[in-house]
C-alpha cells in the first residue's frame, strides 16, 4: 500500500508542471491580458478538441499523421539498426558511411524538404521519406557506439568457445547493445512525429499538421490550438509506448531492476 502512494504522488509530482501551466493558461485568457483570439482559454480549446474527437475531423488527421510517422520510423529504424552494426563490424563500410553521418547528422534535415518535394512530389511518399531521412541519423549513431561499446572480454570469451561470427552477432553483441539501440529510437520517433507535422504543414494535405494549417487560414484560433493540444497528447503517448516496449524487450537487462 506503502508503494502504491508512492507511486501515485511521484506521478502527481511529475504531472504538477502541467497543471500549473493549464491553470496559468485558462487564467490568463480570462483575465484578457491578450486578446482571444491570440489566446482563446484552455476551456474553449477543450471543447472544441472534443466537437472535432466526436464529428471523427480530427481522427482522421491523427491516423493520417500516425501512420506516415510510423511508417517513416519503421523504415529508419531497419535501415539504421543495419547500417549501425555494419559499420561497427566493417572497415571498408566504415570507411564509406563515417564522413556522411558526420555530415549528416547535425545537419538540419528539414532543409532537404524541397528536394524530395521535386522527386516524390507532395504526397504521402515525400513525407514519408522525409521522415525517414531524418530519424535514421540518431539510429545509426547510437546502434555503431553501442555496437562498438560491447565488453571484449565477452567478445574474447565467445571466441574461444568457439563462437561463429553469426551466432556472436545475434546471440552477444546485438542483445548487449540493444539499451542503446533503444536509446536511439527513442530519440528518432519524436523526430518522425516533428518532421511529418512540419511536412503537412508545408504540403498540406489532411494530417493535424494541415488541419491547423487550415485553421490559420480560416482565423480559427481555437482550432489551431486544439491541433497543439492534440499533437502534445500524442506525443506524450507515442513516448510513453515506446517505454513500455523498450521496459518489455529489456526485462532482462539490469535497467529494469532500477
Amino acid at each position: 500500500m506503502e508503494r502504491v502512494n508512492s507511486l501515485w504522488k511521484r506521478r502527481f509530482l511529475r504531472s504538477s508542471s502541467i497543471v500549473v501551466l493549464a491553470v496559468a493558461w485558462e487564467w490568463g485568457a480570462r483575465m484578457h491580458f491578450v486578446s482571444d483570439f491570440l489566446l482563446p482559454s484552455l476551456s474553449s480549446v477543450l471543447i472544441r478538441l472534443w466537437d472535432d474527437v466526436i464529428s471523427g475531423e480530427i481522427l482522421t488527421g491523427l491516423g493520417l499523421t500516425l501512420l506516415r510517422t510510423l511508417a517513416g520510423f519503421s523504415m529508419a529504424a531497419v535501415a539504421g539498426i543495419i547500417i549501425g552494426v555494419t559499420i561497427a563490424r566493417f572497415r571498408a563500410v566504415r570507411w564509406f558511411f563515417d564522413p556522411i553521418v558526420s555530415i549528416g547528422n547535425p545537419l538540419p534535415k528539414i532543409a532537404f524538404l524541397p528536394i524530395f518535394i521535386l522527386w516524390f512530389g507532395v504526397f504521402d511518399w515525400s513525407k514519408i521519406a522525409m521522415v525517414a531521412f531524418s530519424a535514421v541519423f540518431p539510429v545509426i549513431v547510437a546502434t555503431w557506439a553501442a555496437t562498438e561499446n560491447v565488453d571484449k572480454f565477452m567478445l574474447w570469451s565467445a571466441e574461444s568457445l568457439g563462437c561463429t561470427r553469426r551466432q556472436m552477432l545475434w546471440q552477444i553483441i546485438l542483445p548487449a547493445s540493444m539499451p542503446e539501440v533503444f536509446t536511439g529510437l527513442q530519440i528518432a520517433l519524436p523526430v518522425s512525429l516533428i518532421v511529418v507535422i512540419i511536412c503537412e504543414m508545408t504540403m498540406g494535405g489532411e494530417g493535424l499538421g494541415g488541419t491547423m494549417m487550415t485553421s490559420m487560414r480560416f482565423a480559427d484560433s481555437p482550432g489551431v490550438f486544439s491541433g497543439i493540444v492534440a499533437i502534445a497528447i500524442v506525443g506524450s503517448l507515442v513516448v510513453k509506448f515506446m517505454e513500455i516496449v523498450r521496459h518489455r524487450l529489456l526485462v532482462w537487462h539490469q535497467e529494469s531492476n532500477v
